[in-house]
């Protein structure tokens, strides 16, 4: 390593260093910047830049978006009523629940655009955005052991790595890395392999149904019309983003029989060539390549605190078992980072600023602990194909059932002054170990 990288510059020191610009790195930064921290974000991509995601926003991350600052009636963004249900013959409309707590709409923005926004945002906040490098690992004091920064080197525009290591050093790193983990990795925070994942695959399409009022779940994949044909293993999603396209996609739970062995864009393809043909899912109105990625379940990684670094997001495994949806999570625990991290660096270093921030995973844990325990239970009941039949049969044509579904699974209750249905979901979560 050169001189250069051993002493590093003002440009490379920062009172917390942040691994990441998605939605978990961006939201951490701008929260921290807000409060008038030095903060460095480092992200190995340039924007705008592509993520696999289905890009539905439910109110939880909705709420996320308007305490930041963002004008959700401005061109790009697309609002939703809610959830649209197909399964077992029905067809059920679940408007989002009016709480208190969260707003009862949602939306969808494509992750090209999303993840621009918000690191845009945190960098008028005051973040420092560093793109195109590529952090390789954490930087350790001799003495204490403790992670006091990163090694980093740049990236071109294909990916690949040059120039000489160069070192970046803050008393705090927050990784954001994804579901990669490599940071978590290098600190021995192994990924557990009793929590679920899952696989989804996503591509854009062009169609007519670009500006429904509804996202749409399907809990049953046929290859042709249901019961005179095969039933697909999976889910699926049609989540309309308001530009002529909707983000369309499939995904399967590891608890499911089938996980090991499926191919899961020939089932995408396989499921689309039997919807209506009048909305367009066929491959000649496909805007980009089907594309499939991971999804790291109910903290299937901890501590989210070890020795000086936080994880935040897919790092730390902070995607509901439910229904897998991640960016809502990931602006929560951004936000409840940075004011841990606000508090800690008002310490000095030792004993008392590391109690605080050991703060960090018992703050997760009381938030989402109970409620994620819930989740990976119900992902084991979803991978039994006898138990979805019989729930998609006898469940759909019961509405009050299926808003107290939608209440759970998207985790969507009023803490206090709520509806019978919020104190159950409250509740069971309060009840449930923190595991």
């Amino acid at each position: 390593m050169t001189a250069a990288a051993m002493t590093p510059g003002a440009d490379r020191q920062a009172q917390v260093i942040v691994v990441g610009a998605g939605p978990a790195g961006a939201a951490t930064a701008y929260h921290l910047a807000a409060a008038g921290i030095d903060v460095l974000v480092l992200e190995k991509s340039s924007f705008p830049r592509d993520k696999i995601c289905g890009d539905g926003l439910t109110p939880r991350a909705v709420k996320q978006l308007l305490a930041m600052g963002f004008d959700l009636d401005e061109p790009g963004w697309q609002k939703n009523k809610g959830l649209r249900i197909i399964g077992a013959g029905h067809r059920v409309e679940l408007p989002w629940p009016d709480l208190t707590t969260y707003p009862p709409f949602g939306m969808a923005r494509s992750r090209m655009d999303l993840d621009e926004l918000l690191a845009r945002h945190a960098q008028k906040a005051g973040a420092r955005l560093r793109e195109s490098t590529s952090v390789t690992g954490p930087v350790f004091d001799e003495r204490t052991g403790q992670v006091v920064g990163v090694t980093a080197r740049s990236v071109d525009e294909r990916g690949r790595k040059y120039g000489d290591e160069l070192e970046f050093r803050a008393p705090i790193v927050i990784a954001c890395d994804g579901v990669s983990a490599r940071m978590a990795t290098a600190l021995g925070i192994e990924r557990r392999e009793n929590r679920p994942m899952a696989v989804a695959c996503r591509a854009y399409y062009e169609t007519p149904m670009h500006d429904d009022d509804y996202m749409e779940s399907w809990l049953e994949l046929w290859d042709g019309k249901p019961n005179q044909s095969n039933k697909l293993p999976g889910y699926g999603w049609i989540f309309p983003l308001g530009d002529g396209t909707a983000n369309v996609g499939l995904g399967i739970l590891n608890t499911s029989a089938a996980f090991q062995n499926m191919d899961y864009k020939e089932s995408m393809r396989r499921w689309l060539a039997h919807t209506p043909e009048e909305l367009g899912f066929r491959d000649e109105n496909l805007t980009a390549p089907i594309r499939s990625a991971a999804l790291p379940m109910g903290f299937n990684r901890k501590p989210h605190y070890r020795r000086g670094m936080l994880l935040v997001g897919d790092s730390g495994g902070m995607v509901n078992p439910f229904n897998g949806e991640g960016i809502d999570y990931a602006l929560e625990a951004g936000k409840m980072a940075a004011e841990i991290v606000v508090q800690a660096l008002g310490r000095l270093p030792g004993a008392n600023r590391e109690r605080v921030l050991e703060s960090y995973p018992a703050a997760l844990d009381a938030a989402y602990g109970g409620y994620f325990t819930l989740g990976r239970a119900f992902a084991h009941l979803v991978g039994n194909p006898t138990f979805m039949k019989q729930a998609t049969k006898y469940g759909l044509p019961r509405p009050g059932l299926m808003r107290f579904t939608l209440k759970l699974m998207a985790n969507l209750t009023d803490p206090r002054d709520g509806d019978a249905m919020d104190r159950i979901i409250n509740a069971l979560s309060k009840v449930a170990p923190n595991a």
